[in-house]
């Protein structure tokens, strides 16, 4: 009776030995797994707040380059285009001007770069970016200030100083 009553006990012991790690193991690879899951779900959602930050932010910035790449003496004006606010850029290219007119024309930034005489309407631009709205005001002859609500309704503001050099 002693030996039965052993190897009873033995496998009892035998049987918590297997099981024991192998819930263990169970445990590890789920928690691992939540973290894993838990981790790409935080990333996801940085990046959506990221993006949706950005919009307003690429647009000005878009804008204030542009100024700055066409800083001549009386290039860089405000204005209206098809009914539009326009920002208003004037360049000559090979002895011919042409316009840049950067505007709001169906909830998007627009930019429509035309030869000075040729018919063109707001509905003709390139879209830049999708945006709720945008609106421009020159604060002195050198200094422009614009405001940008993207379509998820975040907002950024710029002011723009221009040199005025002559080439």
């Amino acid at each position: 009776k002693r030996g039965i009553s052993m190897q009873l006990q033995n496998r009892k012991r035998h049987m918590i030995d297997l099981l024991f790690p192998i819930a263990l193991f169970f445990i590890f690879t789920l928690s691992a797994l939540m973290v894993v899951l838990l981790a790409a779900r935080i990333y996801q959602s940085s990046v959506e707040n990221s993006s949706r930050n950005d919009t307003a932010r690429t647009a000005l910035s878009y804008i204030s380059e542009k100024m700055h790449q066409n800083d001549m003496d009386g290039s860089v004006s405000l204005g209206t285009f098809d009914g539009c606010d326009a920002l208003i850029l004037k360049q000559d290219y090979n002895g011919d001007s042409y316009t840049t007119y950067i505007y709001a024309h169906d909830n998007a930034l627009k930019e429509l770069f035309i030869k000075d005489g040729a018919n063109a309407d707001a509905s003709n631009g390139k879209k830049i970016l999708d945006i709720e709205s945008f609106s421009m005001t020159q604060v002195n002859e050198n200094l422009f200030h614009f405001d940008c609500i993207d379509q998820n309704g975040h907002s950024a503001s710029i002011v723009v100083g221009l040199e005025n050099e002559i080439n």
